[in-house]
């Protein structure tokens, strides 16, 4: 089996990327070409840079799965992608099933609110996902995940500090195709995608992906009966292509996603301080009653997010050498849910909270392509409005109960002009260069009370009281920015590509809704953007006579005004109590990271080959000002572990006419820290995955049946907590002394079995 970028002629692909086919299993790279006697890995080809070239003369750091090589690994979402690519980390949100948390190269963002944006920017077929709600998203019916590592400021704009993800789903076929896929497991897994594409004319095509994920919980609601980890998601796309003339496509696609999955509680490695609760004996159970309590009587315990988004592009081939495109967009998604901080019955510090994204974005894009050079043109829009509304229930604190009601809205408006040049100096030397400007308009309307009562008006109490105001207002705020890149490659020989670069990564300012203004009137003024500068060195190597690829990537980046947000308890009347907490944004002053990259390919004979990668970084604070008082050498940065490795060994034989291919890989993470403050109750120290699978498929690859089994020596480690106890946590919120933990899948297995209809 091969995997070729596909290049329809003579449409240009707008994809920018490069990539290594590393697979978190059995990588289609490392089968043999057919042509005898030569043994050797499949050239890779790719759009990196608007044209159809070798993936070995690209320079850049990028790593790409195929559909295919995901489908045989049996991955289920795309948090698993981050076991196999060096420097990278994705994970479920705190207290969330689809909300993505993403870091790569020690930059991203952990708390979903409005007014504060990833680190890494997310695209669904060149769609910028402004939200990180609804993001992590499940893999069925995609063509490839790309993962950019480094600044993409000049081609891939908003927020592309850290990298970008790239979700791209496949493209019709020009003949009848459809599919079916089945898969039972532990805990009551069972997953149904169905697929078809049917050509309608000789000029127009249409499509359509429907897909239903389910499964029990890895542990139960000690309080309610209910289930924790469980997976209640349906989804489907639809697709239609027109092109009216050889020189024309027209693609529409609208795509649909309903989670009903219920709200998930962390595990509480204390007793309750006032209610004597016991900590559960599974770190997969708790005993959280958010979702029964009065307090949520606007959510009545409802966890669901819908999520849904639609899409036009156009390519026109003005020429043989000139092609323009237009990609227009429009996406949405609602979340209501309750997150339990305390993960008790009793009401000591609970949140319903709703997440309310709109978004509508249009870019054009001009490629002119000739022998010696690239060069792409754009122009970027960006209208979007991020609304939430959540209250922090402190049930115990007073009679009655006491509530910290917050409301904000924060638009942004945002267009940007870019471009970007490659050009052949010599047959060996090639010289990249690009920019971006950008104007980010952000306005906010900010509302934070205090209500006597256990939930605000808001949520359907509308007997609270308000004691206070602590914020209201509306502000406004335009950031300005020009990014630049420059690379300069060179071919020390057919097989061996050296590289040098550097970029610039930018994020706008913004207004943080948790802020208390009355108190702090500098909340209105916004935090201030943050930018990081990176140079990196390069080299693509092919060796072995064909047989192995070795890319490395070392880098060095300077991270400037970085946003840290945060929140805290605070004593609102001096009895020395927390009896309500405030958003803090700090935009710490600089900090370093550098790191080395590897990964490859080696094919030791026509049917046995391993895959591989590592990362080594090196991440720190140079100055952190906490009121002017610099706390950097008490300060680490969140979510980025010092080393990472992974390996996998696939093995593959005839059987029974078609192809039995076996695999193992196993993948290490070193210490991770959650946030900036070291907690040892939530950081988690380094820890390693085992994963195996058996996938048959036919000679004619109608039938596919596989068995995959994930975290085989059932690891236990955390992904992320709250902590706001009285104990090795920067801020106390609470009588219960309120830590929590989210924990990673355990040891699971399922059987999948499809058929593709030809």
């Amino acid at each position: 089996m091969s995997y070729r970028t596909p290049v329809r002629k003579p449409l240009i692909a707008a994809t920018t990327f490069a990539s290594l086919l590393l697979s978190a299993a059995a990588s289609p790279l490392v089968s043999a070409q057919t042509q005898e006697p030569t043994l050797a890995l499949e050239e890779v080809l790719v759009t990196a840079r608007r044209r159809a070239e070798n993936l070995q003369d690209v320079p850049i750091a990028v790593t790409a799965l195929s559909g295919d090589a995901l489908r045989l690994a049996g991955a289920q979402d795309i948090t698993e992608l981050a076991q196999s690519i060096p420097s990278v980390t994705l994970e479920p949100s705190r207290a969330t099933n689809t909300t993505l948390t993403a870091f790569i190269r020690g930059v991203g963002q952990q708390d979903p609110l409005a007014g504060f944006e990833q680190g890494v920017a997310l695209y669904l077929d060149d769609v910028y996902l402004a939200r990180p709600q609804g993001a992590l998203l499940d893999v069925y019916d995609v063509e490839r995940i790309e993962v950019l590592r480094g600044p993409q400021g000049t081609l891939y704009g908003r927020n592309a500090v850290g990298g970008a993800i790239k979700y791209v789903t496949r493209r019709l076929s020009d003949e009848v195709e459809a599919s079916v896929r089945a898969s039972y497991g532990t805990y009551n897994q069972a997953d149904l995608v169905g697929t078809v594409s049917v050509p309608v004319s000789d000029n127009f095509r249409v499509g359509a992906t429907v897909a239903s994920f389910n499964r029990d919980g890895f542990g139960d609601n000690l309080f309610t009966g209910g289930e924790q980890y469980d997976k209640d998601i349906f989804g489907y796309r639809l697709s239609a292509e027109w092109e009216p003339t050889e020189d024309i496509l027209v693609r529409v696609a609208y795509d649909n996603t309903d989670d009903q999955s219920s709200a998930v509680a962390g595990w509480r490695p204390y007793p309750g301080a006032f209610s004597g609760t016991p900590s559960p004996s599974s770190v997969f159970d708790t005993n959280a009653g958010a979702s029964v309590l009065p307090s949520t009587a606007g959510i009545n315990g409802n966890n669901q997010v819908e999520s849904e988004g639609w899409m036009a592009s156009v390519d026109w081939n003005v020429s043989d050498t000139m092609t323009l495109r237009s990609i227009t967009a429009g996406r949405e998604d609602l979340t209501e849910s309750v997150i339990d901080f305390d993960s008790l019955a009793t009401p000591d510090f609970d949140a319903p909270v709703i997440y309310d994204n709109e978004q509508f974005s249009q870019e054009f894009q001009l490629l002119w392509n000739t022998d010696r050079f690239n060069l792409v043109l754009g122009y970027y829009y960006l209208d979007a409005e991020a609304a939430n509304d959540f209250d922090v229930v402190l049930g115990l604190l007073a009679p009655g109960g006491l509530t910290a009601y917050t409301g904000g809205v924060v638009e942004t408006k945002s267009w940007s002009v870019f471009g970007d040049l490659t050009y052949e100096l010599t047959d060996r030397w090639s010289l990249s260069v690009g920019g971006r400007y950008t104007e980010d308009e952000r306005s906010a309307d900010i509302f934070r009370g205090t209500y006597l009562g256990t939930g605000s008006p808001f949520f359907g109490n509308d007997s609270a009281f308000l004691l206070a105001a602590t914020s209201d207002y509306e502000a406004q705020r335009t950031y300005y920015d020009f990014s630049p890149r420059a690379n300069l490659s060179y071919s020390l020989t057919e097989d061996v590509t050296v590289y040098g670069g550097y970029s610039q990564g930018w994020k706008a300012g913004s207004f943080d809704p948790r802020g208390a203004n009355f108190a702090t009137p500098a909340v209105e003024e916004g935090f201030d953007p943050e930018e990081l500068d990176s140079w990196e060195l390069g080299i693509k190597s092919t060796w072995w006579d064909g047989r192995a690829i070795t890319n490395v990537a070392l880098f060095y980046s300077d991270y400037q005004d970085m946003q840290i947000p945060g929140s805290v308890g605070v004593d609102s009347d001096g009895d020395g109590v927390n009896d309500s907490f405030v958003g803090t944004v700090t935009n710490a002053g600089q900090s370093e990271i550098s790191g080395l990259e590897i990964e490859g390919n080696l094919l030791f004979t026509e049917h046995f080959s391993m895959q591989f990668s590592a990362s080594l970084l090196d991440a720190s604070f140079k100055e952190y000002l906490v009121g002017g008082v610099d706390v950097s050498n008490d300060r680490d940065i969140q979510n980025t572990p010092e080393e990472m490795a992974f390996v996998g060994l696939s093995y593959n034989t005839d059987l029974a006419g078609g192809t039995l291919l076996i695999n193992t890989n196993y993948s290490y993470k070193g210490d991770v820290q959650q946030f900036e403050i070291a907690a040892a109750d939530i950081d988690q120290e380094a820890y390693g995955l085992l994963n195996a699978s058996i996938v048959w498929t036919s000679g004619d690859e109608r039938w596919l049946v596989g068995l995959h089994g994930k975290n085989l020596t059932d690891e236990e480690y955390r992904t992320a907590g709250y902590c706001f106890g009285t104990s090795g946590c920067p801020s106390a919120l609470g009588l219960e002394n309120n830590t929590t933990v989210f924990f990673g899948p355990p040891t699971t297995g399922f059987v999948t079995v499809e058929y593709r209809f030809q």
